[in-house]
């Protein structure tokens, strides 16, 4: 009987931990750091070039899901491998059904847990610890986030590779989709608690009267209607641009950056630097 030797287990693991987006290309997204990180199992259950290759190829198919809570999808397909090896009845076809039926639901489980709720913390928290110019902000979030992260998939790979077929039923059904609804929940509280504590948008537009008295103060005009009211409007807008016009981040960022230089040219905005 053929055993994954824990070696070849750990290569494979770090292969994904390192090199998950290797060759990324929107054609492919993650296809080939799946192969990458399938390369040390093959190798390790296959005695010649010819079954090597040919089992490799099984995982040449399209494959994109959040990186760290996938881990556990190339943990199900190492043992899944070693149980082809050994005879079972596992073929191709079951390998990449399974694989595509848990890429979809742990991206979206994956990327309210990791994207909207555990990094808008740790760099919440990053922040305020950088206070003042300090270093201690970016220090905590390269440790904890590298650490964690690397344990985290570790844990959730090896765990995969113990379940093999049967963590199917953990991971999809009526009990994963409630887990997931509560989690984007969580995801949205996280970010709107983010939004009000660092994003603060004001306006410095005046009208002034012939003997320099003010007569209009937008700030203190739209403070009246909706305290801070620039600052969930240009979240929204960002929300909007990113979903509903499929924008990418870099471009809604250089939005961002053209408005905030016209807006302090025109004296809309006022940065408050001096020189």
């Amino acid at each position: 009987m053929k055993k994954l030797s824990r070696k070849a287990l750990n290569r494979s693991f770090l292969n994904w931990f390192y090199g998950h987006l290797t060759c990324f290309s929107q054609e492919h997204m993650q296809t080939f750091g799946y192969m990458l990180s399938m390369l040390p199992i093959v190798e390790d259950l296959y005695d010649t070039n010819e079954a090597q290759t040919k089992n490799l190829m099984t995982y040449s198919t399209f494959f994109n899901t959040e990186p760290q809570v996938g881990s556990v999808v190339v943990g199900i397909t190492a043992g899944m491998e070693e149980a082809r090896a050994n005879g079972e009845d596992v073929d191709d076809e079951t390998i990449n059904g399974i694989r595509a039926g848990l890429m979809g639901p742990l991206a979206g489980m994956g990327d309210s847990l990791v994207v909207g709720t555990l990094l808008p913390i740790l760099l919440g928290i990053a922040m305020g610890l950088s206070g003042g110019g300090s270093v201690l902000g970016p220090i905590f979030f390269i440790l904890v986030w590298n650490i964690g992260m690397f344990l985290i998939m570790r844990f959730l790979y090896f765990k995969g590779y113990e379940l093999g077929g049967k963590a199917v039923e953990y991971l999809v059904g009526e009990k994963a989709n409630a887990i997931r609804e509560a989690i984007i929940m969580l995801g949205t509280m996280v970010i709107g608690g983010v939004t009000a504590m660092w994003i603060n948008i004001e306006t410095s537009f005046q009208m002034l009267n012939s003997e320099g008295g003010v007569i209009v103060d937008l700030q203190s005009t739209l403070d009246s209607v909706y305290p801070k009211i620039l600052s969930p409007v240009f979240v929204i807008l960002c929300w909007y641009l990113l979903s509903k016009k499929r924008m990418s981040p870099v471009v809604v960022m250089l939005i961002l950056v053209a408005v905030a230089f016209v807006g302090v040219l025109v004296g809309f905005f006022d940065p408050k630097l001096t020189y």
